[in-house]
């Protein structure tokens, strides 16, 4: 007799080793991190009792266990074996034959039949053969089924959880994830509110320590928004040096963190529980106080064990501090600078976009950047503003192609800014200000900021000519109201700028037919070129984004480019560093519109890109940023 045999499985391949410049960080990634116990926080599923004609399935004998992990293959060749090879025709007539028998899923009881209590006791959908999976799971061994959640065959599935399962957190696997999705989206939202910080008098430094290691905590372990979470913790400082302290300790180590992880998985024997991330938000915070801010390690030692005795963690307080003692002593150990905490995906799209500034971009946006002000031109000189910063100890540089702009090397509280407050003075990227002298609309003229929150661009053009009559949109109103308090402190909240709160490209739901002179675009984008600005965005960025937002910026363009007058100027900005979302973009427009021209702009605005320019991180201490010029025809 010959007995059927299955084709050999073909062997899975080998991984693709990392390319030059992607090397993997070392073990323990914070991305891969598993911070949370998801099963915990997902409810059990409640019991119901069993349905009319539904029987209980009996337990099971260790005898019957054994037999359910054989896989069904195998039972079936066993069975065909011993049978008579006469009988099978009539055996398959028999198990088609009737009407459908979905039993224990519909809550009927299973038809008699002549193998009603085998394991392929299933009806067959129609039309399918002989051989092919006969109902759910039929074709797979029980120890599968029970490890998939479906209920071994020929016992009733009443839906209720097995007495003592452990639940399974919502949507942790399935075929229909995103392949590039946030592996951690499932833990988020079901996380227990965390308790209230103990007053703690007699250690002021402590909750300084421990409010930056919860906000750490909440950026890398749970995927929120470091600007967020900033927002919700800050104000419980009442010293504004405290909350700048804070702010410097989470862009410290979101700009390098895997440089304080290889410090932790080096030094300690046994790497910190999923369970831990607050502990270890606190180390990394401790550690980037040594190094590189340099603050007086004393200080920096003895707050951070006392914030551990804060958060609950008493018990790991000399394990704190015995770590930093060690970074304080030896200093951090060296790592790999091509080791980089951004995703693989990015890191192999800016190698390709710009594979000879490849490794400056990944180091700029790691080191602390410079503080641009800009100065309000109607309400004094730029000299006349610089010498006011001299008189308060701050020393500041100025460059000839940035009219408005002045530089502070080390970044001051706003509150420490002379004037800051009666809108003398803002504080704005140099590549930023730069859009004002691409757009450069001609004096009264009418223009739209398309995209305007929080409003520094808009407030930057009517600083320039008053005589501007100016549209100031944004898709949130919660944003929109950050572009009215940016106008009111600069002086223009007397009615000349018009705000809505409106889907720029719903042109139906803001504009009134009125072409305008000058249309502003600084799209939405993967904000790339500012992460030593915003470090945590290249945490949360995923893949799929750069398509998605590319669809919006083309949908913008088209819109907008109908508000646009005959011989009137868009001029289309990112903070993107991204070809897919910059050049490729504005050349796709071109094709598709006829009336399209570019206007050239000058070196003073970066790299040449024949359709626009672009500026890179760290380039003249300004941010990355891409900057077309477009004049409608006509």
């Amino acid at each position: 007799m010959n007995e059927r045999r299955d084709p050999p499985k073909p062997a899975s391949p080998k991984p693709a080793a990392p390319l030059d410049g992607e090397a993997r960080p070392t073990t323990g990634r914070l991305r891969k991190l598993d911070s949370l116990d998801a099963a915990r926080y997902a409810p059990a599923a409640p019991e119901r009792p069993a349905a009319g004609g539904e029987r209980e399935a009996a337990p099971r004998r260790g005898g019957d266990n054994a037999a359910e992990r054989k896989p069904a293959a195998r039972r079936e060749r066993g069975e065909r074996a011993a049978g008579p090879r006469e009988g099978a025709g009539r055996e398959r007539s028999a198990r088609g034959s009737g009407p459908r028998s979905d039993g224990a899923r519909s809550g009927a009881p299973r038809s008699a039949g002549p193998r009603s209590a085998g394991p392929y006791s299933g009806a067959r959908k129609p039309g399918q053969r002989d051989g092919a999976p006969r109902g759910e799971g039929a074709g797979r061994a029980a120890s599968e089924r029970r490890r998939d959640g479906a209920a071994p065959a020929g016992a009733a599935r009443t839906g209720a959880a097995r007495p003592g399962a452990k639940p399974r957190p919502p949507a942790a696997r399935g075929p229909g994830r995103e392949r590039d999705a946030d592996p951690y989206a499932r833990f988020r939202h079901e996380h227990p509110a965390v308790p209230a910080l103990p007053a703690d008098d007699g250690h002021p430094g402590a909750r300084v320590r421990a409010i930056a290691a919860r906000t750490l905590d909440a950026v890398l372990h749970r995927g929120r928004s470091l600007k967020a979470e900033l927002a919700a913790a800050l104000p419980a400082l009442a010293d504004p040096r405290d909350r700048a302290l804070v702010e410097a300790i989470c862009f410290a180590v979101l700009r390098q963190p895997l440089k304080f992880e290889a410090a932790l998985n080096e030094w300690m024997s046994r790497a910190l529980t999923p369970r831990d991330g607050e502990l270890r938000a606190l180390l990394m915070a401790g550690l980037a106080q040594l190094d590189p801010m340099q603050l007086p390690a004393h200080a920096a030692l003895d707050a951070s064990v006392q914030a551990a005795r804060l958060l609950g963690r008493a018990h790991q307080a000399g394990l704190v501090n015995a770590l930093l003692r060690r970074a304080q002593r030896d200093g951090l150990p060296a790592t790999d600078p091509r080791h980089s905490h951004w995703p693989s995906w990015l890191r192999g799209m800016l190698r390709k976009d710009w594979p000879e500034h490849y490794e400056a971009i990944l180091a700029h946006s790691a080191l602390v950047p410079p503080m641009w002000l800009r100065v309000h031109r109607a309400r004094g000189s730029r000299e006349d503003y610089r010498q006011r910063l001299a008189e308060a100890g701050l020393d500041a540089a100025a460059r000839d192609d940035l009219v408005d702009a002045l530089r502070l090397d080390v970044p001051q509280a706003v509150a420490a800014l002379p004037g800051f407050a009666d809108g003398a003075v803002s504080v704005q990227d140099a590549s930023a200000q730069r859009v004002a002298d691409a757009l450069a609309p001609a004096p009264a003229a009418r223009v739209l900021d398309a995209c305007a929150a929080p409003g520094g661009k808009s407030a930057h053009l009517l600083e320039r000519d008053g005589s501007l009559r100016l549209t100031a949109l944004d898709v949130d109103a919660a944003r929109l109201q950050r572009v009215r308090a940016t106008l009111a402190r600069a002086g223009f909240d007397d009615g000349r700028a018009q705000l809505h709160a409106a889907d720029a490209a719903d042109l139906d739901a803001w504009w009134d037919g009125a072409p305008f002179d000058a249309v502003l675009l600084d799209a939405p984008c993967s904000a790339t070129g500012i992460v030593r600005r915003q470090p945590d965005v290249v945490l949360h960025r995923r893949e799929s984004d750069i398509a998605a937002l590319s669809l919006l910026q083309a949908r913008l363009l088209d819109a907008l480019w109908r508000t646009l007058a005959p011989g009137g100027v868009l001029v289309y900005a990112t903070c993107s560093i991204l070809k897919a979302e910059n050049e490729d973009q504005v050349r796709a427009f071109l094709a598709r519109t006829d009336d399209a021209r570019i206007d050239a702009l000058g070196p003073a605005f970066g790299h040449d890109r024949e359709v626009g320019r672009q500026r890179l991180p760290g380039e003249d201490g300004g941010d990355g940023f891409f900057y077309a010029r477009l004049r409608r025809a006509g």
